[in-house]
């Protein structure tokens, strides 16, 4: 019976220095088809990662694996760990991470977004599964959820080891910072009043020695609030989904957390990945163009 992963790595270069929480506190229930335990690694920038390793209880030999991540602003408690808990529920060894400078992994400051760091977070995932003595190294994929979709898309495209991508109700970051929802923001005069704007608060930040604060998902709710606003409320910050570690559940990204997407296109190379992508839409899409599936029709 397989229980937990053992790698490859020294015991000094596995060793963490984060405070993990052992109880379960996610917002779902804990599947007694899987084995559940806290592991940690590290990405190439040396920040420390915590993770969620679900294992199938009965499952023999190596197994395929996955590692999952996202929605933007989330914790691994909340929708990616049900996610992964459902995988390993279907035979697979998976790992629901936290990204840098969130939840319960490490980087400082705490709260700050890189579309390079967040998807090298990708990268260090699947490094890490490929030590992993309960995985097949050659049946390794990742599945990024929301705004993770666009990371997940952009390491898929730097990594072949990644054998199979699932990207589901995906945002690009970089378009929705750049352009707003529905590019609802998407002037240069607008842009240029983003970035100064950014770069005020830049300003002010270093002089205060802090970073200000977002917001995560408005609350109370506006009864105009658009119906997207009204889907992330209801997750967010009810039971069914708030999480005290979740920035959208709390207080969001600093307000200057996202400036570099402003400029730094993620999908730029999605159309040479070679391995197989699953895109999944929404119902509904708040980001209203297609130039990005077309990559991926024929």
């Amino acid at each position: 019976m397989l229980l937990a992963c053992q790698t490859k790595t020294t015991e000094k270069e596995h060793m963490s220095t984060l405070n993990l929480t052992q109880e379960w506190d996610k917002t779902f229930p804990k599947s007694e088809l899987v084995n559940h335990s806290k592991v940690t690694f590290h990405n190439r920038y040396g920040i420390e990662l915590a993770a969620d390793l679900y294992v199938p209880k009965e499952a023999e030999g190596a197994l395929p694996a996955i590692a999952v991540s996202g929605p933007f602003g989330a914790v691994k408690e909340q929708s990616s760990g049900l996610y992964a808990q459902h995988m390993a529920e279907r035979g697979f060894v998976t790992l629901a991470f936290d990204p840098s400078y969130t939840g319960e992994s490490g980087g400082e400051p705490r709260r700050m977004a890189s579309p390079d760091i967040n998807t090298e977070d990708f990268l260090a995932a699947v490094d890490f599964l490929s030590n992993c003595d309960l995985v097949d190294p050659e049946r390794i994929g990742i599945i990024g959820i929301c705004g993770f979709g666009g990371m997940a898309i952009n390491a898929a495209a730097l990594d072949p080891r990644i054998k199979a991508t699932v990207a589901s109700t995906m945002y690009d970051m970089s378009k929705v910072n750049v352009e707003g929802y529905f590019a609802s923001e998407d002037t240069p005069a607008q842009r240029m009043e983003k970035r100064r704007a950014l770069a005020a608060q830049r300003t002010k930040d270093y002089a205060a020695g802090t970073y200000e604060r977002a917001g995560g998902v408005v609350d109370p709710l506006p009864d105009d609030a658009p119906w997207f606003v009204k889907d992330y409320h209801a997750y967010y910050k009810t039971p069914r989904g708030y999480h005290a570690r979740s920035g959208n559940s709390n207080d969001g990204w600093n307000v200057i957390g996202c400036q570099s997407f402003l400029n730094q296109p993620l999908l730029a190379w999605a159309g040479e990945i070679e391995n197989p992508v699953l895109l999944i839409p929404g119902e509904k899409a708040e980001i209203e163009d297609m130039d990005f599936f077309r990559n991926f029709i024929p």
